[in-house]
């Protein structure tokens, strides 16, 4: 769903108020996709808290209205890129357990699902996540990842057919 145009205009200029309600139509989604890519729900938080921190201090330097979505997950795309790699960095991973939980909620085989997941790499993750969570086509999604758009679409394809293999009871290969 696209931000309200006026309601991205007005932030601009500075509304709390107005920013505030971009904001909680935009949340679920945030979370989701940087719970789906850290598999942790305080640096999940924290990487939301620190999206929307930024996003409200540069709003007035959006230049497309349109734009403010796509805008946000970038800056929370950077934020989960910076905290992955500082888990690299550390020699440690997030906490596993409960991860994918908000994907798979309630549904058969979620375990088959987030074993499946498992099996792709983080680039690929965020790119699923991105067209799942937060309902991006190839375009955008290239746009907020800065990789070319037919990139996008071959990595997309090779995570899904991964996902299918894997999911059919076929090897879905390493990270």
């Amino acid at each position: 769903m696209p931000a309200d145009n006026d309601l991205v205009a007005a932030a601009k200029k500075g509304d709390k108020e107005a920013f505030g309600q971009l904001y909680a139509a935009i949340y679920t989604d945030l979370y989701k996709f940087a719970y789906y890519t850290l598999k942790n729900e305080e640096d999940a938080q924290d990487a939301v808290s620190d999206a929307v921190m930024d996003a409200y201090a540069g709003i007035s330097g959006l230049k497309s209205e349109e734009a403010f979505k796509a805008w946000m997950f970038r800056i929370l795309s950077a934020k989960c890129k910076r905290k992955l790699k500082e888990y690299a960095v550390h020699g440690h991973h997030a906490p596993l357990e409960d991860a994918y939980e908000l994907a798979v909620e309630g549904r058969e085989g979620s375990l088959e699902l987030k074993s499946a997941l498992d099996s792709l790499s983080d680039e690929e993750k965020m790119i699923v996540s991105m067209n799942v969570f937060g309902g991006y086509d190839s375009s955008e999604i290239s746009s907020i990842m800065k990789l070319n758009r037919n990139t996008v679409r071959s990595k997309q394809s090779r995570a899904l057919s991964k996902l299918k293999k894997f999911l059919t009871g076929g090897k879905a290969g390493g990270k």
